[in-house]
């Protein structure tokens, strides 16, 4: 079989009446099992769906197993698992429902079978009947099989489909057929009485038909009409050429993109690394889905976030600090990028929190270092701030002046605490307090940035659904935590009120790093932003700012919302992809890959595009030649026909 997508099949694993499981191993070596649905089956409506659906299903089920990479438009459809997932192929077929049968591995004896196969004399009877159709895998039968003088029976009847699963036609075969004995020759019987010898009798004198002369003569054969004949199969062959040659012009209507067939006289791997961005839309959402159009949207405008405040803790009456080193502490939370130029909008309490939510933050610090002290104990720490939170401040190195401010923001993934280049360096432009929506809009120190666009005028109301997307991390070590974006579909569960903003509660949430993060609509454009929801005890972040807020906020600030020209490029090539339009949508792809850098998703979805792009062709070629031979038979076919009515009508009229 040919390789599929990146990856070169190594052997069968397994089969089952919807498909085939095979080891394979990627580009770097590393070892896949990849489920493959037949190409019938694919075409039989509703196959391919459930095969698609089944597959994201259990990737994103609890417990379940993601796949590596997937391609559900081709032909034959196919899931690849990283090979230390498990049998993750044997798993999908099973959860399709299919009689799964694994194939032993090579060098697997069978069982010798003795004696000489015996030859069977008589004449093979017809048997009626109808087959059944079974489904699942025929079963091998070891041994050597009889051979069977005659020709083969027949068998009447037509197929009958069993109950249960859907019928598999690619698995119909017809039953045994029964044997009847010949039967035995009758022997003479040596004891009875023989017929004697006729006696010699003399020849007739004269015999009237003994002469040499010949009565009858039979008639003169007719001429062959060789020029005829070969004139009628010199025809035959031309139909049969011109026809196949045909439907092949105009069945091949798809152009060969700029994407180059592997071929086997390769000498080297190629040296450009696969793109891994860290997030997959075809893997979050069904592919080919308004789910994963809208994530791939919107996703590389997503940023991380992260504030370190340092001040000192002072009595509020004599401004004595009460420690006599500084207090450090951050906030992590996501952002999304809304002008080329680096304007982003987060969370207000993210980057600039209240002088309350500051102050309790710092004491809690200080009450930590004092149990480190052992000068207080661990279930002291919740008194202790409760106690001195309306005796003291958080000022910065003089009474009276701000904390100081660091924030940085980190595109595609984040590591905190990271003060390299990779972290951009940011500032507050302006902020809505807690009362007005808690809003903020920040300034990156970056240029030609991923944007996404708002849709002021979206509507949210309770029980619709919505797609959120921020930074989240599985890391307990806040210190050395890394994070990554993810996504999820909530509902609206009920409204609330923020003074004059609407806020719309969600029933899930991403983590607690999301605040700040988007809520998209179909379209892949900002339904609204996730914040806190400071009604809840846990001030889990399961709420939603409606959009109308934040072009408030970037009303205030003289900012306008607005796509650059490799935002819009981008957008042009997703639709190419999804319709399909593989070389427009690569060229378009590589352009904003070169002028948009920190747009890891225009590298992967180039490269989607160059494999899909492969694979269409390498199927084309396949079924070239099967589409040109059938042709070319029902050209034959209806050439014959013709010429055998023809011969008839003239036999006819010579009688």
């Amino acid at each position: 079989m040919q390789p599929v997508g990146p990856y070169r099949f190594t052997h069968m694993l397994g089969v089952c009446p919807a498909g085939k499981a095979w080891a394979a191993i990627d580009g770097q070596g590393r070892l896949v099992t990849i489920a493959v649905l037949d190409a019938a089956v694919a075409g039989t409506p509703g196959w391919r769906e459930s095969f698609a659906a089944t597959s994201n299903a259990l990737a994103q089920a609890s417990g379940g197993q993601a796949f590596a990479y997937a391609d559900f438009s081709a032909t034959e459809p196919w899931v690849a698992y990283p090979a230390e997932v498990g049998p993750g192929a044997e798993r999908l077929f099973r959860a399709l429902g299919q009689e799964y049968q694994p194939i032993p591995a090579e060098g697997g004896a069978t069982a010798p079978v003795s004696g000489i196969p015996q030859q069977v004399s008589g004449i093979p009877q017809q048997v009626s009947g109808i087959p059944q159709q079974v489904s699942g895998i025929p079963q091998q039968v070891s041994g050597v099989p009889q051979q069977v003088s005659g020709p083969p029976q027949q068998v009447s009847g037509v197929p009958q489909l069993t109950s249960g699963p859907p019928p598999a036609p690619w698995a119909l075969h017809a039953g045994p057929s029964a044997a009847v004995p010949a039967p035995t020759p009758v022997q003479p019987d040596a004891d009875a009485p023989q017929s004697p010898a006729a006696a010699p009798v003399d020849a007739p004198s004269h015999d009237p038909f003994s002469g040499s002369i010949r009565r009858i003569r039979p008639s003169e054969p007719p001429k062959r009409q060789a020029g005829l004949w070969g004139g009628l199969v010199a025809l035959v062959l031309v139909v049969a050429v011109a026809s196949g040659g045909l439907v092949w012009i105009l069945s091949d209507d798809e152009p060969a993109g700029p994407g180059t067939r592997p071929t086997s006289g390769v000498t080297a791997f190629p040296t450009a690394a696969a793109v891994d961005p860290p997030l997959k839309p075809w893997a979050q959402a069904a592919p080919y889905s308004p789910e994963e159009r809208a994530l791939a949207v919107a996703a590389p405008s997503l940023v991380f976030v992260e504030a370190v405040f340092t001040g000192y803790v002072r009595d509020a009456s004599t401004n004595a600090p009460v420690r006599a080193t500084p207090i450090s502490f951050s906030r992590r939370c996501s952002a999304f990028v809304v002008t080329p130029d680096g304007h982003a909008l987060t969370s207000s309490a993210c980057v600039k929190p209240t002088q309350d939510n500051a102050r309790q933050i710092a004491l809690d610090a200080v009450a930590r270092m004092l149990v480190r002290e052992n000068q207080l104990d661990a279930a002291q720490v919740e008194t202790y701030v409760r106690t001195n939170l309306s005796k003291t401040r958080f000022t910065g190195i003089d009474p009276g002046t701000e904390p100081v401010t660091e924030i940085r923001g980190q595109l595609n993934t984040a590591k905190g605490n990271l003060t390299t280049d990779t972290a951009i360096p940011a500032q507050v432009i302006r902020t809505l307090p807690n009362e007005t929506g808690n809003t903020a809009l920040i300034k990156l120190a970056g240029e030609n940035l991923p944007v996404v666009e708002l849709n002021q005028s979206a509507s949210l109301a309770e029980g619709s659904s919505l797609l959120i997307l921020g930074f989240t991390t599985a890391d307990t070590d806040f210190r050395t935590a890394s994070y990554g974006p993810q996504s999820k579909l909530v509902d609206i569960t009920s409204t609330g009120r923020r003074g004059p903003v609407s806020i719309y509660r969600i029933n899930q949430d991403l983590g607690a790093s999301s605040h700040g993060g988007i809520a998209l609509d179909p379209t892949g454009r900002v339904a609204g932003m996730i914040d806190q929801d400071q009604a809840r005890p846990d001030r889990a972040n399961r709420v939603v700012v409606p959009s109308s807020a934040l072009g408030t906020l970037l009303g205030e600030a003289g900012v306008a919302n607005r796509l650059g020209d490799s935002d819009k490029l981008y957008r042009s090539a997703l639709d190419a992809y999804f319709a399909g339009e593989h070389s427009t949508a690569i060229a378009q792809f590589s352009t904003v890959a070169q002028t948009s850098p920190a747009n890891l998703l225009a590298k992967a979805y180039r490269q989607n595009a160059v494999e899909r792009q492969q694979n269409e062709i390498e199927s084309g070629n396949r079924t070239t030649w099967p589409m040109v031979l059938l042709a070319a038979a029902g050209g034959a076919l209806f050439v014959g026909l013709v010429v055998l009515v023809v011969m008839l009508v003239r036999r006819r009229r010579n009688v």
